[in-house]
């Protein structure tokens, strides 16, 4: 291969190649090789790369990053939702021990076989083919969130699933994706530990309604903070009071889901604008699941 004489301008990637083509950018000599298109003549792939990383990506209203298409996570957790219920279904349903490994119940149960009870640890370790599982006041803290994932009716879990692709689009397109899924847990938690409060002893909670409650409070909130026109929610709110107070149902739960909502949709809204808004954010929301925590703790050592 030919070396080009002395005083020709080179590739600066491939100084064997002659060229007298320059990027619009830096001005360093490139060959055909080397040459990416540009709005005006061409870049070298340095320029490019460094052109693509200086682009700043598109924001939401409150600082997270515009979902692509805001449907993907809702259908997401749809599917976690489906998953999760085909398996309680083919288990045993109500009598499934992942329904009992999962949903929000106070006290431990006893799950000999098909037939779950409560009962302490001790008087179930004495069954020979018993196998004991902890409430929340005994540590199951993953039940704060995993509670909002179980479902046994199939017009449960087809009512919520409906209601949640209904209102998550939204809030995702409010909020962006990552902050949603942040709301979407908090609201859960916030949810269960209401049930843990104000609920009965002995009773077990489960379903995605808490969090889509928590969703409802977060759009309110974010439509409110932006001068949006509130009525289109008056018909929602209505049909949420009215399932809330129906018998069987847990409107503590439904309270917990919507406050928390609110609140986590109040510190990303009301974060104040500039370089440090994400971790100001970031400071409010771990701060409201350190006060989920604390209450859960609170209540386990009151009981």
């Amino acid at each position: 291969m030919s070396t080009p004489p002395v005083g020709v301008p080179t590739c600066y990637r491939h100084s064997d190649r002659e060229t007298y083509i320059r990027c619009q950018r830096c001005e360093r000599p490139i060959c055909p090789d080397c040459m990416r298109d540009a709005s005006v003549g061409f870049q070298c792939p340095e320029c490019v790369a460094e052109g693509r990383r200086s682009v700043r990506q598109a924001k939401t209203a409150y600082g997270g990053v515009i979902s692509a298409n805001p449907g993907t996570t809702s259908l997401v957790l749809i599917a976690i939702n489906v998953v999760v219920w085909v398996a309680i279904v083919a288990s045993g349903g109500s009598d499934s021990p992942l329904t009992s490994w999962l949903a929000v119940h106070l006290w431990g149960i006893c799950q000999d076989g098909d037939v779950g009870f409560y009962a302490t640890q001790q008087v179930c370790d004495a069954g020979a083919n018993a196998s004991w599982i902890p409430g929340l006041q005994e540590g199951a803290w993953w039940q704060l969130v995993t509670g909002s994932f179980v479902h046994v009716q199939p017009w449960h879990i087809g009512m919520n699933m409906l209601a949640l692709w209904s209102l998550g689009p939204l809030v995702e397109r409010l909020l962006g994706r990552v902050r949603y899924v942040v709301l979407y847990l908090l609201a859960s938690a916030a949810s269960a530990l209401s049930v843990y409060w104000l609920g009965s002893e002995f009773s077990i909670t489960v379903g995605a309604s808490g969090a889509i409650f928590g969703l409802l409070g977060a759009a309110l909130v974010a439509g409110w903070k932006s001068g949006a026109d509130l009525s289109v929610f008056r018909t929602t709110i209505v049909l949420a009071v009215i399932i809330s107070v129906i018998p069987g149902v847990s409107w503590q739960g439904h309270l917990g889901g919507f406050v928390g909502g609110a609140l986590a949709a109040a510190i990303l809204a009301f974060a104040p604008r500039g370089q440090h808004r994400a971790l100001v954010q970031a400071a409010g929301l771990t701060l409201l699941g350190a006060v989920v925590l604390a209450g859960t703790l609170l209540r386990t050592l009151t009981l």
